[in-house]
């Protein structure tokens, strides 16, 4: 529907495109990596139908947004945040992150504050940090992040098909959960992603986001699937919710991945019974 400049590339301008839909209290979703904003699909219909503003930007690099290859780093993928709720004067949003857009909601909030949040919603949250380390054995380390990196850069198809699998958890849902055909929907949603930008946003696992939690002073709901193969709820969950206890925390019962996807009517409503009383 639209499209805002976040910067530039040589003799090109950056152009993060979005979609504004519906009247009401804004909800802006952020989506995870590889995807874009048509993966919020599934929570598009029932928050229109709840009465909220919806809008769903694609991420640098995603969907149809400009295939940048500079600022694939947390500092500017918020103040790309920052530059659509500034230009389209959202107040009153709630913030919402899936995954990789956790990130984006954290270093948000931790550079530009809440001033214009009402809320913030974390699904399957890389917060507070995805690294390796004594208090998070299963987290990712350099070794892990320069194989994907590998891996995409052998045979990027190859690779995202077999991701899907633990995405989604195919061996368990695909049939029930998931058709084939919303697999090979979203499939073709990450092979159409930038290349570039898909092998470029692993080395932002690493990051650390602490010190943008200690920033959180709005209500918060945390998500987080129980057999998320990709970020684990004990290494990322349990550990979301331990830096912000003040949080409204919710587990989705045998929840890959994408829940959103697979698990729509237990995430949706929990989704609109905090947008709807978040205290």
């Amino acid at each position: 529907m639209g499209t805002i400049t976040v910067g530039n590339e040589n003799s090109t301008p950056i152009d993060v495109y979005y979609e504004d839909l519906g009247a009401g209290r804004p909800v802006v979703l952020l989506s995870g990596w590889p995807f874009d904003a048509r993966s919020w699909e599934p929570q598009l219909h029932p928050l229109l139908d709840a009465g909220y503003r919806v809008v769903t930007p694609d991420r640098r690099g995603f969907g149809r947004s400009s295939a940048a290859t500079v600022g694939y780093d947390f500092d500017t993928l918020s103040a790309d945040v920052d530059v659509l709720l500034r230009e389209l004067d959202l107040r009153d949003a709630t913030l919402v992150g899936f995954s990789l857009g956790t990130g984006e909601v954290a270093r948000y909030i931790g550079r530009f504050g809440t001033e214009r949040l009402r809320s913030a919603v974390l699904m399957e949250s890389l917060t507070p940090g995805f690294g390796k380390a004594d208090d998070n054995p299963s987290g990712v380390d350099q070794a892990g992040i320069d194989g994907v990196q590998q891996a995409i850069l052998d045979d990027r198809f190859a690779w995202l098909t077999g991701m899907m699998g633990n995405f989604l958890n195919l061996d368990d849902y695909q049939g029930t959960l998931v058709s084939e055909d919303t697999v090979r929907a979203m499939w073709s949603a990450g092979a159409s992603s930038s290349p570039y930008a898909t092998w470029a946003c692993p080395q932002m696992w690493l990051e650390d986001f602490r010190s943008d939690l200690e920033r959180f002073d709005v209500p918060t709901l945390i998500t987080h699937g129980t057999a998320d193969r990709i970020l684990s709820i004990d290494g990322q969950g349990h550990r979301a919710h331990d830096a912000l206890p003040a949080a409204r925390y919710v587990e989705i019962d045998g929840g890959p991945h994408i829940n959103p996807v697979t698990h729509t009517a237990e995430v949706n409503r929990e989704l609109l019974r905090f947008l709807a009383d978040p205290s």
